[in-house]
């Protein structure tokens, strides 16, 4: 996989790449501004740009602001935001497209799961970080059909805006393949969402109504 990375902690950049090259990826480049993430992108063509999503010249959202622009030119690239907080403005502009990834940086810390992150991405898949699925959860709990999810559902639901399979929620949650697809039933008929969705479509939509709720 070839990757850009923008990072403007030198140290978090230099150990993320050092991370990826040692398990078989190409860094084409790694920056340490928006703005350079835009152009090295835009020269480099890479699968898949590994961004944070504060960083100069603003250091307020830069980089999620620099990832709308690269989406609009380049649907197919692979996106995978970073950031130490819960940031949903931008993120509601880029998970409708797939190729896409929201991450708090502690993630990056279970290795394989970050790689595995990062193949799914590349594949066109989606992925949004635990804390943000129950953020958004929680602030929608006002929301008589919202609340009508059980704890479990609730559970299942995190694990699908995750990116995750049927037999990978039952595999997390140690439940039975078959459960696990009665309860995604019952969670897509509850927020009136089609069942026949693909995994990543039915992420998105799961997530588009939390979020057409008011949280972005």
């Amino acid at each position: 996989m070839r990757l850009v990375i923008a990072e403007d902690s030198a140290l978090f950049r230099q150990g993320l790449a050092n991370l990826l090259v040692d398990a078989g990826h190409e860094v084409l480049a790694a920056v340490g501004d928006a703005e350079a993430a835009v152009l090295q992108t835009r020269a480099l063509g890479p699968d898949v740009l590994i961004c944070d999503v504060r960083m100069p010249p603003d250091l307020s959202d830069d980089g999620a602001r620099a990832a709308v622009v690269l989406r609009g030119e380049f649907p197919r690239l692979g996106i995978v935001l970073l950031s130490q907080r819960i940031e949903t403005k931008h993120t509601a502009r880029l998970v409708p497209g797939g190729y896409f990834a929201y991450l708090l940086k502690d993630r990056v810390l279970d290795v394989n799961e970050f790689l595995d992150t990062l193949r799914r991405v590349r594949e066109g898949g989606s992925a949004l970080d635990p804390e943000l699925v129950l953020e958004l959860i929680g602030a929608a709990r006002t929301n008589r059909t919202v609340e009508s999810l059980t704890l479990r559902e609730r559970e299942v639901l995190a694990l699908m805006a995750e990116g995750r399979t049927n037999l990978g929620i039952a595999q997390r949650l140690w439940l039975t393949e078959r459960t696990v697809e009665t309860h995604v039933g019952n969670i897509l008929a509850k927020l009136e969402l089609p069942v026949a969705a693909q995994d990543h479509r039915r992420v998105l939509a799961v997530i588009a109504y939390l979020q057409a709720q008011g949280r972005t």
